[in-house]
């Protein structure tokens, strides 16, 4: 059996950091559809593209085409963002894996 000779205090640290991690990972899952959204809309247009004529609906597309540029660009951020966040969630978790001699202890973080 493993003797529990750590404060609470450092579970409870930890514990918060493990869910800002589980945060991140919502926010990537979030960002990753985000991202492919506009990608489904290219796939539409492009397979109904002999359907319409593109300059005579110039109007609905260039909209459209603003919008989905936007979203990559949001999803892309969002994307970019999460990663560095789980990053650096991981690495104050290291820090007190080693601060504290918690290999044993939280070997799975």
């Amino acid at each position: 059996m493993i003797e529990n000779h750590y404060s609470p205090e450092i579970y409870n640290t930890i514990s918060l950091l493990l869910a800002e991690k589980r945060t991140s990972l919502a926010i990537l899952r979030t960002a990753i559809a985000i991202f492919t959204l506009p990608i489904s809309v290219f796939t539409v247009l492009i397979a109904t593209s002999k359907y319409y004529d593109v300059m005579t609906s110039l109007h609905f597309i260039i909209p459209l085409l603003t919008i989905c540029i936007l979203l990559i660009i949001f999803g892309a951020y969002l994307i970019l963002r999460s990663f560095k966040k789980i990053k650096d969630v991981d690495h104050k978790i290291q820090e007190i894996k080693k601060q504290y001699n918690m290999k044993d202890i939280v070997d799975t973080c």
